[in-house]
């Protein structure tokens, strides 16, 4: 029985995905919010991404640029990779845990608050392949 379990865990290292990557979880910002800064920078080189992102007037913006810094970082010490060469294969916003809160409403009543929560990972790879 371990061999088959050494065999399993031997081929799925095999077929991980080598691209430089950056999670960030738990964040407290709702993933829908941070969907629409990820659709913006899709695809983009990491200097454009990095360029929009700094001049982008929403909250989830710098949570993003911090997950992105991440993964240009890890590529460059990791995998020996030029930041002028990466761009943003995959971005997306998985839902957290979401914290339940009650807002105290008329005649003894209350009304439940949703505080969301994200996992945002943003998955770079090099231009140069």
């Amino acid at each position: 029985m371990a061999k088959r379990i050494r065999e399993k865990s031997k081929a799925r290292k095999e077929n991980a995905d080598k691209r430089p990557m950056a999670t960030a979880k738990y964040i407290r910002i709702s993933p829908f919010k941070v969907r629409i800064v990820l659709d913006i920078i899709r695809g983009k080189s990491y200097t454009d991404a990095a360029a929009i992102l700094k001049n982008t007037n929403k909250s989830a913006a710098p949570v993003v640029l911090k997950v992105l810094d991440s993964a240009a970082a890890n590529a460059e010490h990791r995998d020996n990779i030029s930041k002028s060469d990466l761009f943003v294969a995959e971005a997306f916003a998985d839902q957290g845990p979401t914290l339940k809160r009650i807002m105290p409403r008329a005649k003894g009543r209350a009304y439940r608050i949703l505080k969301r929560t994200s996992h945002i990972t943003v998955i770079l790879d090099s231009s140069n392949k």
